[in-house]
């Protein structure tokens, strides 16, 4: 088993995006987002029981979220649920994978995959693992996958890579842009020589460690303290007292954009973040109108909408374009289709009138 990669799935988002069908007691990586009978995390981990044994998988989520993974993968044993006591960001989070997994297999190599990711062509997704995890085997490596662009998207991260006539598909890594405005996006696209970034990793863990300690020193103090104490009873009191002297910081801004050993994977397989109810409206069946309908409902000279009720009532709507619909226990949202950046608002906002409503 030792020489199969180590999978470690990112469970801790909020979800808020996808408000209020998700809400903080059940995000939208532990719902059945695409009706396959199967939340986000369980596909997730369904895919990469392909390259990996069970034993190898580790789920990283806050630990109010701890018994909701349990409760959906079963087959992973307590110490495979890595319990955050406070949301730090991605970098505090891959270091606790990556010390835990150092732990048993210094020499392992780690494939990171947030859990609410959809990989429409599975087959050509793992072909594009297997060059990653091969290129990921020279020390200090960094690897991500970057995807192919097919519109000027403002939602996603960029990355620029040089160009490279030994390897086509493993290339070093020039720039990260962080969402870019529409205009900057179409540049983009245009250059050729921009993918969206994934999000997803491959590693060593050692090669982690080693750009943690280049660049994060901090934070690989308090871990190089308290390492010794993962795996035994003492780990949970040790995680609960490190984590509150963690700064939050993304393993984009603290790692990948710092280091000059990153590498992107170019893949095109089929992929999308579910990121927003407008992601998953291209992504679902639509009436001829362009609206998805997943409601009892009547639908008059509306079109580019996304109804989604899970109560028995008839909903009636007339005259609406890119609107979203949604009613979910006690809250009705209907608001702007595209009008993800104000969700942190709306919730916020909820919050206000009661915990009930989140």
């Amino acid at each position: 088993m030792k020489d199969q990669p180590y999978i470690v799935i990112m469970a801790g988002g909020v979800g808020s995006r996808f408000w209020p069908y998700s809400k903080s007691s059940k995000p939208k990586q532990f719902l059945d987002v695409l009706g396959t009978g199967r939340t986000l995390l369980q596909m997730t981990f369904d895919r990469f029981l392909e390259i990996a044994p069970k034993e190898q998988f580790f789920v990283v989520t806050n630990q109010v979220h701890a018994g909701l993974v349990k409760e959906q993968l079963p087959e992973l044993e307590d110490q495979q649920i890595l319990s955050e006591p406070l949301r730090k960001n991605t970098a505090a989070c891959l270091a606790y994978a990556a010390y835990k997994i150092a732990s048993i297999d210094p020499e392992g190599t780690m494939i990171v995959t947030p859990a609410d990711h959809l990989i429409l062509q599975e087959g050509k997704f793992l072909q594009t693992l297997v060059t990653a995890i091969s290129a990921a085997q020279e020390p200090n490596r960094l690897l991500t996958l970057g995807i192919k662009p097919n519109r000027p998207e403002t939602g996603y991260g960029y990355i620029q890579y040089l160009p490279n006539s030994e390897d086509s598909q493993v290339l070093k890594v020039k720039t990260f842009t962080e969402k870019p405005n529409a205009k900057l996006a179409a540049t983009f696209l245009e250059s050729g020589d921009f993918v969206w970034n994934s999000g997803m990793f491959v590693w060593k863990v050692a090669s982690l460690l080693d750009a943690f300690r280049k660049y994060m020193p901090d934070l690989t103090d308090v871990f190089e303290e308290g390492k010794s104490q993962l795996g035994t009873p003492t780990e949970s009191n040790f995680i609960a007292t490190a984590y509150t002297t963690l700064k939050s910081i993304s393993i984009d801004y603290g790692i990948m954009e710092k280091s000059d050993q990153v590498y992107v994977v170019l893949g095109d397989f089929g992929w999308s973040d579910i990121g927003s109810w407008q992601s998953l409206h291209e992504l679902r069946e639509k009436d001829d109108e362009n609206n998805v309908v997943e409601a009892n409902a009547l639908i008059y000279e509306t079109k580019n909408c996304f109804i989604k009720t899970d109560t028995d009532k008839l909903v009636v709507v007339q005259g609406l374009d890119h609107f979203l619909i949604n009613e979910s226990e006690n809250v009705l949202l209907i608001c702007k289709l595209d009008a993800e950046n104000k969700f942190r608002d709306f919730v916020a906002q909820a919050k206000k009138k009661g915990e009930d409503f989140i």
